[in-house]
């Protein structure tokens, strides 16, 4: 029985939602005056997922909506998630974890693609003019699970009660029920992949094609990438749910896999990253990398659905500098040898802007 003296735990998005048929990842950027439609649709998201789910009650339809750093604080006052923070990009002796913009990441899913499109149709009628979309990736269930380059991913995954150790807990109680979100679009050079004997293929990845089963210790190399991928910050094992999915445009020769990790602590992704495209020691890189190169990445928080549906207020007025007097008010006597303004001049005073990197993510874990 729920203790009534306890507040009942937030409701999350449907971060821990099954894998899907289909997936929509649609990255935008909130333009100058936008933010107050973003403000009016957020809470209407849960709305808009069921009115459209109505429409086809077995497509098993989902939404989860990411916020960036900077849109953070151009949306809401008050407090903001501990770790929410720009994504850092991470240069290596030779790869990149690129940070590429983005104010908004939403992950829609759904059994058929109809529904991810009459989704982010609606989601995009509603912030029409207020938003420049910076990226939109539709991605597809592949043969046996396994993505383009041939290998099933997600095998790490948590499962059951586990899974809910990506969602923020007492650490960050005003945020509880949230995750971190790092968002990364990987393409893939096939030919130079296909080219592999699948004995290479195995020992870049780390398992075997076939099976999926991980190779053992003595014969997986320290650069493979179930290696690189293995171990949090301080050598532990921590949950992270990866959710991604192939996409491509055979007509282009696109071919890729589009990545979104969550956790319920940013650090312990951006670890993986560094791994990767770093290497431990430094150098020692993630040798998927020589064939997938990270070509977008980004950090969200998607809070709880609460939260959502009844966010805090809008940032307030910037404060008023001492220097600006009231009107009305007697000026003060200037102390005799300091030059004035003369009337009708404007003095500026220039602010300093900081905008930071961003982290990445590993595409098959």
């Amino acid at each position: 029985m729920t203790n009534p003296q306890q507040p009942a735990a937030p409701v999350p998005q449907p971060v821990l939602s099954p894998p899907a048929a289909t997936a929509i990842f649609l990255v935008v950027r909130v333009n100058p005056g936008g933010e107050q439609a973003v403000r009016a649709l957020l809470p209407d998201l849960a709305g808009l997922q069921r009115s459209v789910s109505a429409r086809a009650p077995a497509g098993a339809l989902t939404c989860v909506a990411g916020i960036g750093s900077a849109a953070w604080d151009r949306l809401f006052g008050g407090p903001r998630p501990v770790g929410l923070h720009p994504f850092p990009e991470l240069a290596g002796a030779k790869y990149i974890a690129i940070a590429t913009p983005g104010d908004l990441l939403f992950h829609i899913k759904a059994l058929g693609m109809n529904l991810c499109f009459e989704m982010t149709a609606q989601i995009m009628g509603r912030l029409s003019g207020a938003v420049t979309v910076e990226d939109e990736v539709h991605g597809f269930r592949h043969f046996e699970e396994r993505d383009l380059l041939g290998f099933v991913g997600g095998a790490e995954n948590p499962r059951g009660p586990a899974a809910e150790a990506v969602l923020v807990g007492s650490e960050d109680p005003r945020f509880a029920g949230g995750s971190y979100v790092i968002a990364q679009k990987y393409l893939h050079e096939m030919r130079a992949w296909n080219a592999l004997p699948v004995e290479q293929q195995e020992k870049v990845l780390g398992r075997r094609k076939l099976s999926n089963i991980a190779l053992p210790s003595g014969a997986r190399p320290g650069n493979s990438h179930a290696a690189m991928t293995a171990a949090g910050p301080d050598g532990a094992r921590r949950p992270i749910l990866r959710d991604k999915m192939p996409f491509g445009s055979a007509g282009r020769g696109e071919f890729g896999t589009y990545f979104t990790g969550y956790a319920a602590h940013p650090g312990v992704i951006e670890q993986i990253l560094t791994s990767m495209f770093i290497g431990d020691p430094p150098g020692n890189y993630d040798r998927i990398l020589d064939f997938s190169a990270a070509v977008t990445g980004g950090l969200f928080f998607a809070p709880s659905a609460d939260f959502l549906s009844d966010p805090p207020g809008p940032p307030g007025p910037p404060a008023r500098s001492a220097a600006v007097r009231e009107p009305g008010l007697a000026e003060e006597a200037a102390p005799p040898g300091i030059p004035q303004p003369s009337p009708g001049r404007t003095e500026h005073i220039g602010g300093l802007a900081r905008s930071g990197p961003a982290v990445t993510i590993p595409p098959h874990a």
